[in-house]
Formats: C-alpha cells, structure tokens, sequence
C-alpha cells in the first residue's frame, strides 16, 4: 500500500531555491510555504557532496517525494541493478512518501536516448512490463508510482488507447498513477483525443499524486517543455480532475527558465485556491461514474 500521508501542495526542489527554501532567517509565509517538495532522485544518488547535503538539510523541514527519469521500465535492456541499488539507498536516507518514474523507456541496446519515448499500447507491452514493475518494488521494498508521458507519435501497432492502457496496468500491476494534467493536455492535442474522457478512464484510488507544468504551443504541436507557467487549458482540465478523482497531492513543475521562487508560490497559491473552489462546494467521486463538466469560466474564477 501506498503511503496516504501526504497532503497539499508541493513544488519540485530546484538549485536556484535551495537558499530560499533552506533560509531560518527568512522563513516563508504559512500561506505560500509548499507543503512538501519534490526531487529529481538522480540529482542526489552519490555517496555525498552539496547536493545531498543540501537535501539532508532541507528534508528535516518539508517531507519528500522522490522522482526519478532513469528508470526505463519499458525499456527491452534488462533492469540496470546498480542503479536501483542507488536508488533504494537515497530512499532510505530521505524516506520520501513514494518514488516515481516515467511510463516509459529511454534507451534500446544498453544506448540512452535522453528522452521519456512512449510505450506501444499493446497486450504484448503489458505483458512485459509487469514482471519489471515488480522487480523494481520488490528492490526497492516500495510501491512504485508511474508517471503518464507526453507524446508527439503513436505506434502503428497500438491495440487500445493509452487511457485504457494506463488503467489496465495499473488494475494490474498495482502500482501508483502520478498523473501529469499538463501531458495529457499536450497529448490530447497532439493525437486529437479528448483528454477528460482520459481521465474519465483511470482509476481515482491509484492515482496518488498529479503534476501542473507548462508546456511550448508551435501551432501544430504543443511540445512539453516545462518553461513556461501553467496555461488555463491545463489549469482547467485540473480542476475536472479535482472533481472526478478528489483531492491529491499536486504540485507545479518547472525546469527551465527558472523563475524566483516566490513566483512559483503565487501559481502554487493558484492551484491551491482552484482546489478550493472546486472542493470545497461539489463533491468529487472516488471511482467510476463521471462527474459533470464545469465550464472553464467556472474553474478559473
């Protein structure tokens, strides 16, 4: 079972605010504090150095998510043990709530391509993927938690949608959903699906946390960069979430044109006043069924 104890709103722990965030003399407002931070686990899987110091100081005051983009759970290659042995071992000194990864793979032929590549949507893909996802929980004695990718192709040979191949992997597997609103967003207008029946399909209970990023509009392809602030498409199609899921754990996600940080409380603070006012006067279904559609002059008011 997946630890539940974490609540609220988060932000990805970023070098350019280690001294904000760490900073006793100056200690951030109740109201915009993030309730708890995430971390790219690559960025601290050595024996030491600043980097894991910095952690080890700032995890004694924000409890911890871990997110990894290395793992290449679909990858064909076998399992890279030294770096889940690495892995588990960050894991036990930060003691973060979950670790995530990528619903993806990132490399063929012991070769990386530095890229999240989307799975073909296939029985053939489940079927293998399975037995690595319980490899990797069985090392790292930790549920897994897998995160949606955003795409720009599809598979010649996709057998279902990839709504419907999340859900079945996840009924089977029994691994956690990190639910990335804004690659949804990106991959609804990229392949012309509607991204609330995406989210209509997937299974409220094993989606334990979600993402907000920004992402690059070029016209015909909308590109997930991850350096711009969150659009109101992607702010509104949260808000639907909220409503068909409930409440989870989210955070917003920027990793280039790193902005201060105080900007990133204030599109922090409004997701947090979006959960509000979605929350706080529907009630949002825990499984199955639809929740109605708001409309988006609703969401952003």
């Amino acid at each position: 079972m997946l630890h539940r104890s974490l609540h609220g709103f988060g932000l990805g722990l970023r070098v350019e605010h280690y001294a904000d965030i760490a900073n006793p003399l100056a200690p951030l407002s109740a109201e915009l504090r993030p309730d708890w931070l995430e971390v790219i686990s690559e960025n601290y899987m050595v024996a030491g150095g600043k980097p894991l110091q910095h952690l080890l100081r700032i995890r004694r005051d924000y409890p911890m998510v871990m997110h990894g983009v290395s793992l290449s759970i679909g990858s064909t290659d076998v399992l890279n043990l030294g770096y889940l042995r690495e892995l588990k071992a960050l894991a036990d000194r930060v003691e973060p709530a979950w670790v995530s990864d990528h619903l993806c793979w990132t490399g063929v032929d012991h070769r990386n391509l530095h890229d999240l590549l989307p799975m073909p949507y296939t029985e053939a893909a489940l079927q293998h993927l399975l037995p690595r996802i319980d490899q990797v929980q069985t090392l790292l004695q930790r549920p897994l938690v897998l995160e949606n990718v955003s795409s720009y192709l599809r598979f010649a040979g996709d057998e279902m949608s990839e709504a419907e191949f999340v859900a079945e992997l996840l009924r089977r597997s029994g691994c956690g959903l990190l639910l990335d609103v804004n690659n949804v967003y990106v991959s609804s207008r990229n392949h012309g699906f509607d991204p609330h029946d995406y989210i209509d399909r997937l299974p409220a209970q094993q989606t334990v946390q979600i993402h907000l990023a920004g992402h690059e509009d070029r016209g015909d392809l909308l590109v997930d960069t991850h350096d711009h602030p969150v659009c109101d498409p992607v702010w509104q199609l949260y808000g639907y979430t909220l409503l068909r899921i409930g409440a989870r754990p989210s955070m917003i996600e920027r990793d280039d044109k790193i902005p201060p940080l105080t900007e990133l409380l204030q599109e922090l603070q409004q997701a947090r006043k979006l959960s509000r006012a979605m929350l706080g006067s529907r009630s949002a279904p825990e499984q199955g069924g639809s929740a109605s559609r708001p409309h988006p002059e609703e969401l952003l008011a």
